[in-house]
């Protein structure tokens, strides 16, 4: 008959918080193993195997070596079986693999609080942006780049209700460096405005001088107060609402960027009848001017070569949306339409830009 020495019983006693008490004679130390293998089942459950991979498998590999201890011990006679390396190793294995758990769950649990916090991170700027671009223009460009980091916003809201908080995390910083993207677009965007503000303050000028040296009829569209402006002789004869172009932020580049054009520019055609949309006025874009740009971006690879100049812009009815819709064009209601065509004719000027600041 084999006995369980002291020692084993200390060690067994520590691990476990009990104590052990051996009735008659035990071959091996199965509850030792048991024990080892339920705390191993419950550090897998608590996802060590992805939190704790390392404390995980050291603590798998140390039962593994304590039943093959066991295994080798059963092999000899019964008289030199002696199972104390066994217990050993399957306490150090107990141990690894509540150590296993605990790492498991203090490692989640930091996961958890830094996914929380990346995405709050992401919420406040992208509320933050999002009243940045509910200005008066839409600018395409970024309007797009805000929905890409509000997709990775919603994409880590449903990894956060799966547990995926590394994910979750990397999700977020993605969404994070959009906005810095978003952010260098508006910077240039404003950069690129203050540097045209002469221009445009130039051609509004240039505009009414003209329509008052000679007393005709001239027209301004302020892209950003989404206002035509009717001149005549100088004078303002009125004023009307205007929707634009979808992508109304910028100068028109190329056919169905959704752009209103900026530049100066004179009605070509009148039409007060066969009009898609009430009545129109079609404007001579593109101009030379446009055309020139159009052939400059092109050979810098700012838009495909691929891509074709565009045409027909108008002032049109069937306005008042008060929403951008167009696809370039300018739309008042009929109404101001109407207004509106018994002051021009062809060859009228239309000057349109992005912002005016000197009129009216």
């Amino acid at each position: 008959m084999k006995r369980i020495s002291d020692n084993r019983r200390a060690l067994a006693g520590a691990a476990l918080g009990i104590s052990v008490f051996i009735l008659g004679c035990q071959d091996v130390p199965q509850f030792l193993v048991d024990k080892a293998a339920s705390a191993l089942a419950e550090a897998e459950q608590a996802r060590a195997v992805r939190y704790a991979e390392s404390e995980y498998d050291k603590a798998a590999e140390l039962l593994r070596a304590g039943r093959l201890e066991i295994a080798r011990q059963s092999g000899r006679l019964a008289f030199l079986r002696d199972y104390d390396a066994a217990d050993s190793i399957l306490i150090s294995a107990l141990r690894a693999a509540r150590q296993a758990q605990l790492e498991a769950q203090k490692r989640e649990n930091e996961l958890r609080s830094q996914a929380e916090n990346e995405r709050a991170s992401l919420v406040g700027e992208l509320d933050t942006w999002r009243s940045s671009l509910d200005g008066s223009l839409t600018l395409f460009r970024a309007e797009r780049v805000w929905a890409e980091a509000r997709l990775a916003l919603l994409m880590s809201e449903k990894l956060m209700a799966s547990g995926e908080y590394q994910t979750v995390i990397e999700t977020a910083i993605h969404g994070k460096n959009l906005i810095h993207e978003l952010n260098r677009i508006l910077t240039d965007y404003a950069n690129h405005e203050a540097q045209m503000a002469g221009v445009w303050r130039t051609w509004v000028r240039r505009t009414v001088e003209q329509s008052r040296e000679q007393g005709t009829s001239a027209i301004v569209v302020d892209k950003a107060a989404h206002t035509l402006y009717l001149v005549r002789a100088g004078q303002l004869v009125k004023s009307y609402s205007c929707d634009l172009g979808y992508n109304s932020a910028g100068h028109k580049f190329f056919a169905g960027d959704g752009a209103t054009p900026e530049g100066e520019y004179r009605i070509t055609t009148v039409k007060n009848n066969g009009s898609k949309y009430y009545k129109a006025l079609l404007i001579d874009y593109p101009n030379e001017r446009d055309k020139r740009r159009f052939r400059e971006n092109k050979a810098k690879g700012i838009i495909s070569q691929r891509a074709r100049i565009g045409a027909l812009i108008e002032i049109h009815g069937d306005g008042g949306r008060n929403t951008d819709w167009t696809e370039g064009c300018v739309a008042l209601t009929n109404k101001d339409m109407d207004h509106l065509m018994q002051h021009v004719q062809k060859g009228t000027p239309v000057t349109i830009v992005r912002r005016s600041d000197s009129w009216p």
